[in-house]
């Protein structure tokens, strides 16, 4: 029997224990609107945070340690909740919305929604006189292994797998999979992957594992199962609703939105490696203007630098870039400049960042932990003179100067050997917080640019964890294949990054490696990967091109060459057509994608999202991985294949749906067989809204 202990937004500090038949204590008490086990050494918090949702966090320390939100925002105050304790002390329940939380005298826990159905439940095998299930696995759900020598665990959270569960979010992995039921991650960034452990399930809850320790989760068949190598505690975060979006936005007022995002960025953006000097970019930009084409922004790659490190304009190269960004600043066009966080070891403010311990440090062997192009190390982003630090040498060399975006290149940070039990950051190992730098990388720009005056702060960033969002991240996805199989991986990844709550996402349009523009195949794959990239959150053209170029120089800005050309007219008259038809579709949506983003920047919603966000309860929506939507009115069926000039779509049931290449209506609810010749992507209107397509 439960006992109801209090209901209210205010408790109370701490209540008597109760006393069970055997005259044993409770193993609970409440703390204002926390529920508190204690019990063979564990210590337990359950506590509301945010609507519908609850935050656990365990231990086997001898306390919690409660300065570290990680993702989460600090605690939103106020939320109403019940708790109830059994009477003989050793079962409760806490309560919050349409969320309950049920702890069972084994110290099983299970998640249920306002129905009472079941949505999630830990996985426990034990013999115990609890008259619970008896299993002589002997298999906890929660375990904490002591790491030797020190006062961390390894620690490993199971919960049961459902089998008609489907799982989404996570991230950004290199995989063709939407639906990652079955699947195994790595909790760890590398270059073209971003570890986002937000997922959500078609069971009607979402979950974040708060926690930037290295690690592993796998989606089993048998078992869910979270691993961190070295953790200190247990941290978690569970919501419940009833639709995909209700479940979203909940996330996103716990970790928070992106800015609204700056007009000029809704448009296109022109890139290449690299823009070797000044007049060449600025050639490129009077190009583009000469031709009538819309272009928003241009960026200036790496290696435009003195050394790494320096973080400046080499004058030899770039002379005068006030003057530069001014002539952009008349055309329409702002500038973005790569920045890099290698600081190589004969560099100008190497010995400074050095001594005042503001780089990422090692636990053996040389200081190196990047040596590609120079002997580097990484700035240490966890430390907050760190980046106070680093942001007073930009601000000085590229702010002042008129430079207002960002290209955060190197974000994971890509090592050498991603060796993460040898790296020590200034809050602690990499093993225990090495996926949090991608965010508070973002966090040095974005707290200087907001200090300088800035509002709608956007940055090119090459990875991003929980709540980079909120610091303006636009995340893309690396340094991937110019191949059709990378492009099928990409429209996943970002289906299942949107999902994650990075809602500003891009790839390389083309693909990074390998694109040759002599080659009749590669400019069927970058068209069709264009007309792709028109309907991304942000539509980018970069890419290493075959033939390079060879270097300029032997120091600075010209020890590194350059790839071939990469602008629109650099493939033919036939694709330099099709790029224009869709530039211009691109700058006509300009009023729709500024809705869009505002429903991002609000609410977290989302601009390109899977079928089954907007269509929850048609079945076969949460099925399709190769189509998705960009707002509430434009479904994308992008052409993923080489040589394909049609292909199946699926319409969702519950609208009337326009094909924009031959005009025809459909009722929702079916498949057709849709024409896609090279001039075309299926694109199909809901309910023929009225967009200029």
């Amino acid at each position: 029997m439960l006992k109801k202990v209090c209901r209210s937004g205010i408790f109370h500090t701490a209540i008597s224990l109760s006393t069970g038949d055997d005259g044993m204590g409770s193993f609970f008490r409440t703390e204002g609107s926390r529920l508190i086990r204690e019990y063979r050494n564990e210590i337990l918090w359950i506590e509301p945070w945010g609507a519908n949702s609850l935050r656990v966090r365990g231990t086997k320390r001898a306390a919690m340690e409660q300065q570290q939100d990680w993702a989460l925002l600090p605690g939103p105050g106020g939320d109403a909740a019940e708790i109830s304790i059994s009477d003989d002390g050793r079962s409760a329940e806490i309560r919050n919305g349409k969320i309950t939380a049920k702890i069972f005298p084994n110290g099983k826990l299970a998640y249920y929604n306002s129905e009472g159905r079941l949505l999630l439940e830990e996985y426990v095998r034990s013999r115990d006189n609890l008259k619970e299930f008896v299993s002589a696995l002997c298999i906890n759900s929660r375990e904490y292994s002591p790491v030797p020598g020190t006062n961390d665990f390894r620690l490993t959270v199971r919960f049961e797998a459902n089998d008609d569960e489907k799982l989404f979010g996570m991230g950004q992995y290199q995989q063709p999979y939407l639906d990652l039921k079955g699947c195994t991650l790595e909790l760890a960034h590398r270059n073209s992957q971003a570890s986002v452990p937000f997922l959500l399930s078609n069971r009607g809850y979402g979950f974040l594992w708060n926690n930037p320790a290295v690690g592993k989760v796998t989606f089993g068949r048998n078992v869910t199962e979270w691993y961190a190598g070295s953790v200190q505690q247990m941290d978690y975060w569970i919501t419940a609703g009833d639709t995909p979006a209700e479940i979203e936005e909940a996330y996103a007022r716990v970790t928070g939105t992106v800015p609204m995002m700056p007009d000029y960025a809704m448009g296109f953006w022109q890139c290449k490696l690299r823009y070797q000097t000044q007049e060449e970019l600025l050639e490129v930009a009077r190009e583009y203007k000469r031709r009538g084409l819309p272009i928003s922004v241009i960026v200036i790659d790496f290696f435009h630098w003195t050394k790494q490190g320096d973080f400046k304009f080499d004058p030899e190269y770039w002379p005068d870039p006030e003057g530069m960004v001014r002539e952009l600043r008349e055309m329409g066009i702002e500038l973005m400049v790569s920045i890099w966080p290698t600081i190589d070891k004969t560099s100008e403010n190497f010995r400074e960042m050095h001594e005042k311990g503001y780089l990422v440090r090692f636990d053996r062997g040389n200081s190196i932990v990047m040596d590609w192009m120079g002997n580097t190390m990484f700035f240490d982003a966890t430390h907050p003179g760190a980046r106070e630090h680093l942001w007073k040498i930009i601000k000085r060399n590229y702010y002042d100067k008129g430079i207002r975006i960002f290209w955060l290149d190197e974000a994971e940070p890509e090592y050498s050997e991603y060796e993460f039990d040898n790296y020590r950051y200034h809050i602690g190992t990499a093993l225990q917080v090495s996926n949090i730098y991608p965010l508070m990388y973002a966090k040095t720009f974005y707290d200087g640019m907001k200090a300088a005056g800035q509002e709608n702060i956007i940055n090119l960033i090459r990875c991003a964890w929980a709540g980079s969002q909120r610091y303006g991240a636009l995340v893309w996805s690396g340094d991937i294949h110019s191949s059709f199989r990378a492009l099928r991986n990409q429209v996943r990844a970002g289906l299942n990054m949107a999902i994650a709550g990075i809602p500003w996402w891009t790839t390389d349009i083309g693909g990074f490696h390998s694109g040759d523009i002599r080659d009749p195949a590669f400019h069927e794959l970058i068209i069709r990967w264009f007309q792709y990239g028109t309907f991304c959150p942000v539509f980018r053209l970069h890419g290493d091109r075959e033939p390079h170029t060879p270097p300029m120089g032997t120091s600075g800005g010209g020890i590194f060459g350059s790839g071939a050309p990469n602008e629109v007219w650099s493939y033919g008259e036939k694709a330099y057509e099709i790029f224009k038809k869709y530039m211009f579709i691109r700058e006509r949506l300009r009023p729709y994608i500024k809705e869009i983003m505002t429903e991002a920047h609000e609410k977290g919603t989302p601009p390109m999202r899977p079928l089954f966000y907007d269509f929850p309860y048609d079945a076969a929506a949460w099925d399709i991985d190769d189509q998705y939507m960009f707002g509430p009115d434009i479904l994308v069926a992008p052409i993923l294949y080489e040589g394909q000039r049609s292909r199946k779509v699926y319409l969702p049931e519950g609208a009337e749906w326009k094909c924009t290449i031959d005009g025809r209506m459909y009722s929702g609810g079916q498949w057709i067989e849709c024409d896609a010749p090279i001039e075309d992507i299926p694109l199909f209107l809901r309910n023929g809204a009225d967009l200029p397509i």
